[in-house]
């Protein structure tokens, strides 16, 4: 089992930045690929970054590209996620999730097995 445990979300101004942080509690090799979605009202859910375990393979939406950056440390089992100039579209629930397969790539969104709970960002204009 795999639990992680978001945390960063708030109401923020158009412009503005946040970072989202999500801790995995699993052994250390059980976790892989990590990432986030959002999911805004009314909208399906999307992959917005994705990042391999070592971090040397990274994916992007590209609504996000430029703008958001994704890091992890493996020696906290911690992902981030660093939000600047955010907009108003950002504005959705932000979930971590983890894939617990390595042949899994950042960028497939159907291979990530565990879930967070969401945090809600909010960009205001």
């Amino acid at each position: 089992q795999v639990q992680l445990v978001e945390s960063g979300g708030g109401l923020v101004q158009a412009g503005g930045s946040l970072r989202l942080s999500c801790v995995a509690s699993a052994r250390t090799f059980s976790v892989y690929a990590m990432g986030w979605f959002r999911q805004a009202p009314g909208k399906q859910r999307e992959l917005v970054v994705g990042i391999s375990r070592s971090g040397g393979r990274t994916y992007y939406a590209d609504s996000v590209k430029g703008r958001f950056t994704i890091s992890r440390d493996n020696t906290n089992n911690t992902v981030y996620m660093q939000m600047n100039s955010l907009e108003p579209e950002d504005t959705a629930v932000y979930y971590c999730v983890a894939a617990t397969r390595w042949s899994v790539l950042p960028s497939q969104a159907g291979g990530y097995d565990y879930w967070g709970q969401g945090t809600q960002v909010t960009v205001s204009s």
